[in-house]
């Protein structure tokens, strides 16, 4: 699959996921203004798919609000369905152990964890596509002043992070997962 135009390009080079002269605003306002019944939220699904044939198209890179961030494909399994899904994230590197990294469960500061955090957590293991290789993993929950440490390295790193962390402050902690090749 040829990589996608814009991949690369800086954001003022880009061209728009939104129809011409039609911005983020105001979609959002459009949106507001439909009776509730008509009210469709974004499919995120879209928005990971596209993100997917991103990545695998450019040997794990994205552009985007990703472009130069680490990026990687999580491979797991519902819990309930046993269904298997792709969740791309970004990540943090360990920073000694190569074998090792972290994902954030930020679900965009929503009050609620990701679904895959939780299928991720059940099983105990998966399968990731980092860059151009493909590995399994084991999965492990960091707490405590570990997960504080590497959280907050990832929102020094990338301030939207910090962000996520506010909007979630006293309603619940953004999990760590490691995930270390196995």
């Amino acid at each position: 699959m040829p990589p996608r135009p814009d991949c690369g390009k800086t954001p003022s080079e880009r061209q728009s996921v939104f129809p011409a002269g039609v911005g983020v605003d105001e979609q959002r306002q459009r949106l507001r203004e439909l009776p509730l019944n008509r009210r469709k939220e974004p499919d995120m699904s879209d928005w990971n798919n596209q993100t997917i044939t991103e990545f695998r198209a450019n040997e794990g890179k994205v552009g985007g609000p990703f472009e130069g961030a680490p990026m990687v494909l999580v491979h797991h399994r519902g819990r309930k369905s046993g269904r298997e899904y792709v969740t791309p994230t970004m990540y943090l590197a360990h920073e000694t152990d190569p074998v090792t990294i972290y994902i954030f469960a930020t679900k965009g500061g929503a009050p609620t964890n990701p679904e895959w955090y939780v299928n991720l957590v059940a099983a105990g293991d998966a399968t990731i596509e980092r860059g151009t290789e493909t590995y399994d993993v084991t999965v492990r929950e960091v707490t405590g002043p570990d997960r504080d440490s590497i959280y907050s390295e990832q929102a020094r790193r990338y301030p939207g992070f910090a962000e996520y962390e506010r909007q979630t402050a006293g309603i619940r902690t953004i999990p760590v997962l490691e995930l270390r090749r196995s």
